[in-house]
């Protein structure tokens, strides 16, 4: 019965296939069982980390309008131990740095932890996480991250600039809160606080202000309540916000790398150098807490510079390559750029990805907009709580998805209606633009993706035949 117990629905080129050409978030079930790190609970990882402190991000519970940024977070650095104290209202033992936050009043979040560095005095444990059963041979725990909550212990809405992502949940359950990337225009996308690879939205997407944020209203939220032992496909530049729904969880995931990746570190690497030259520059308006505690410092314009310089290179290294060593003829958009083509990497046969009992789409929830009748301008939204990966049925189109709803721009952020004077209007234009307004356009997703193209552009023209192989 153990034998049979262990048989995996996908093997390993199986799994790396249906990876390979998922286009929306989906559950892998019963691909985990035996992997040791299922026994990682918090319990066991205090042991296993004994005395080590960690670093864990506060919260408090309360319900705003607006994301609640790493930058605005208070900080301790404990051990597990404290924190399992801690969390059980264990008052009487050592909780450590946490006695100073009640944990009626606050949220705990050890997030974004590099077992590689947590383990490194015990590299055994790196084998505990097996992704080689998804078909990436050789990848474990060192290429992974861990991350030990509480209830309501959240992650800002965001996308990631690199890769695709893998997240296995092992103890408790989160709740992802995803949206594709067609969507970015109503999540209102801000580099501030910048982090590198990170985009955030501007929005609360629990609880958003729709008179700032109107377009919000279209866009198409997939929820997922994530179970121990499941596994989550977030494909690329896909946006989340992850919650946890129980009193601990804790998961692991894993960034697979994509060809695209050459393209998006150009992107970054041109991001940082406009928002550091801007937000270090001495203003009235640069007194904010622009750079998220991910980060290092702030780079000088010149290191920053030579970043550029240096992904720029290696990408048009990379396209060149492609260009001469690839067997299929090389694919470009209209304006001349080469198009990054997945089915590279990919059986050239035709695939139909297996949904199933194994493998659970997950789909598109619609919005809940209700009218509040006090004042009928002003539309407020609930976001779709989701479900079990168990109860989720498959996407049938992108029809199901669509709201309908206008995502026309008042020049207000509010409701406009043919009862504004163009008074009202004329005093929100003379609005003074700050630093970040301004950023906000000039680093654009949009506006990025098009500037490193020309870059591109610009490199390979005048490099196309120097540029070494």
């Amino acid at each position: 019965m153990a034998a049979i117990s262990s048989i995996k629905p996908f093997s390993p080129e199986e799994s790396r296939r249906i990876v390979d050409h998922l286009q929306q978030p989906a559950i892998f079930l019963n691909m985990t069982c035996g992997w040791p790190v299922l026994r990682w609970t918090a319990e066991h990882l205090s042991g296993c980390l004994a005395d080590k402190l960690i670093r864990f991000r506060l919260g408090r519970k309360e319900e705003t309008n607006t994301p609640l940024f790493e930058t605005q977070c208070s900080y301790v650095e404990a051990k597990v131990t404290q924190f399992l104290s801690w969390t059980q209202g264990q008052s009487e033992t050592d909780v450590g740095p946490f006695s100073e936050y009640p944990h009626s009043e606050y949220w705990a979040y050890a997030d974004y932890k590099y077992i590689a560095m947590l383990f490194q005095d015990q590299p055994f444990m790196f084998e505990d996480v097996k992704w080689s059963e998804f078909g990436f041979e050789g990848r474990n725990g060192r290429e992974s991250t861990l991350w030990i909550g509480t209830e309501g212990a959240n992650t800002p809405c965001h996308l990631d600039s690199y890769g695709c992502n893998l997240v296995l949940q092992v103890q408790g359950r989160k709740r992802w809160h995803l949206f594709p990337p067609e969507d970015t225009a109503n999540l209102y996308p801000t580099r501030v606080p910048y982090e590198e690879s990170s985009v955030f939205s501007q929005v609360d997407v629990l609880h958003p202000d729709l008179r700032r944020f109107p377009a919000f209203q279209a866009a198409r939220a997939h929820v997922v309540t994530l179970q121990p032992g499941q596994v989550l496909y977030v494909p690329r530049h896909w946006w989340h916000y992850v919650e946890s729904v129980d009193p601990i969880t804790v998961s692991v995931n894993s960034w697979i790398e994509l060809e695209v990746d050459d393209v998006a570190r150009v992107s970054e690497a041109v991001t940082k150098t406009i928002v550091f030259a801007m937000k270090s520059a001495p203003s009235d308006d640069n007194t904010d807490n622009w750079l998220n505690p991910t980060e290092e410092g702030k780079a000088p314009h010149d290191e920053n510079m030579q970043h550029v310089n240096l992904a720029v290179r290696a990408c048009a290294r990379r396209q060149l390559t492609w260009d001469t060593r690839d067997t299929c003829p090389v694919k470009r958009d209209s304006n001349g750029q080469i198009k990054k083509n997945r089915d590279r990497v990919r059986n050239s046969a035709p695939f139909s990805v297996p949904f199933g009992p194994h493998l659970i789409p997950v789909c598109c929830q619609q919005e809940e907009l209700r009218t509040t009748p006090k004042d009928p301008d002003v539309s407020s939204h609930t976001a779709s709580r989701g479900t079990s990966a168990s109860s989720v049925k498959p996407h049938e189109g992108k029809h199901e998805c669509s709201s309908g709803l206008s995502q026309s721009r008042p020049c207000d952020g509010a409701e406009w209606t043919s009862e504004h004077s163009s008074e009202d209007c004329k005093e929100v234009k003379h609005t003074t633009i700050t630093t970040n307004d301004l950023l906000d356009c000039l680093v654009h997703p949009d506006i990025i993706t098009r500037v490193t193209e020309l870059l591109l552009e610009r490199h390979m023209g005048s490099d196309r035949n120097t540029v070494p192989l």
